[in-house]
Parts: structure tokens; sequence; C-alpha cells
């Protein structure tokens, strides 16, 4: 079965975190640590790669964190997928070294993660903070009592 890595799971875990959790102020990494147990450093990493590439924004000072960097339904899965992806990984990346494996395997598996992306880059973050909403999901979102 074809998986996705961690890391990318990760990435999208806390996109949507982010855009599901929010609100005036961005929402901190040691939020978005715990609420999915996650080591903040780790966390920090797919973050970062997440601002580059203009996915996320990233806000400094004692009451920073990250907030999105467009709206939530001009993101989509997709974008988020290819940059966790792009992340380099100790695992080591399979290349065919048989005739059979270059001319028949690679390229059946090169389209069907084609047809993947096509499929990831047609659902919005928005698309899954709606799914969230109607599944009742508690996404851990902090209370604010500023008045």
């Amino acid at each position: 079965m074809l998986k996705l890595s961690r890391k990318t799971l990760l990435a999208l875990e806390a996109v949507i975190d982010i855009a599901f959790n929010a609100r005036p102020e961005p929402v901190q990494a040691k939020e978005i640590t715990a609420r999915q147990g996650v080591p903040q450093r780790y966390l920090e990493q797919v973050m970062q790669q997440l601002v580059r590439a203009g996915i996320l924004k990233g806000v400094r000072g004692p009451r920073g964190g990250y907030r999105l960097a467009r709206e939530r339904r001009r993101i989509s899965v997709g974008d988020v997928v290819r940059v966790a992806e792009s992340i380099e990984d100790d695992e080591e990346k399979h290349t065919p070294r048989s005739d059979l494996g270059m001319r028949i395997v690679a390229p059946f598996v090169a389209t069907l993660q084609d047809e993947l992306m096509v499929r990831l880059d047609s659902v919005s973050i928005e698309d899954l903070c709606q799914r969230a909403r109607q599944a009742n999901v508690d996404a851990g979102t902090v209370a604010d009592f500023t008045i």
C-alpha cells in the first residue's frame, strides 16, 4: 500500500490544526505538539519548511507562533504533501535496477503518484476543516479569556 511519510502526516495535521484553531493570535508550536503528542523539535523542522514554501507564516515574539500564509481554501492537501515529502529523510529512495523495474514498475508507480497528487490537489485545507466540524472533532482549541 502506498503510504505517506510520518513527516507528511505531521505536516498535514499541523496545517489543519492551525487552520482549525485560527484565532487572532498565532498558534504556538507547543500547543500543536501538545495536541499531536510529538516532540517540538521534530515539529519545528516541518514547520520551517512550510514557512519557506509559503504555506505558513511564522510570527516571532513571546506571543508568536504560526498562522496560515494564505486562505484555507487556497491551500490544497497536495501543496502540503509536496513540501513535506521534499524534506530529506533517512529512508533510502528505491531506484529500480532491472529492466522490468525501470520500464514497467517505475512508470506504473509514477502514474499512480500523479493520480494521487491530482486527487490531493482537489482537496483544500478548508474542506478538511469542514469535515472536522461535521465530525465534531475536538481539535483542542485553547480557551482564550481575553476581554
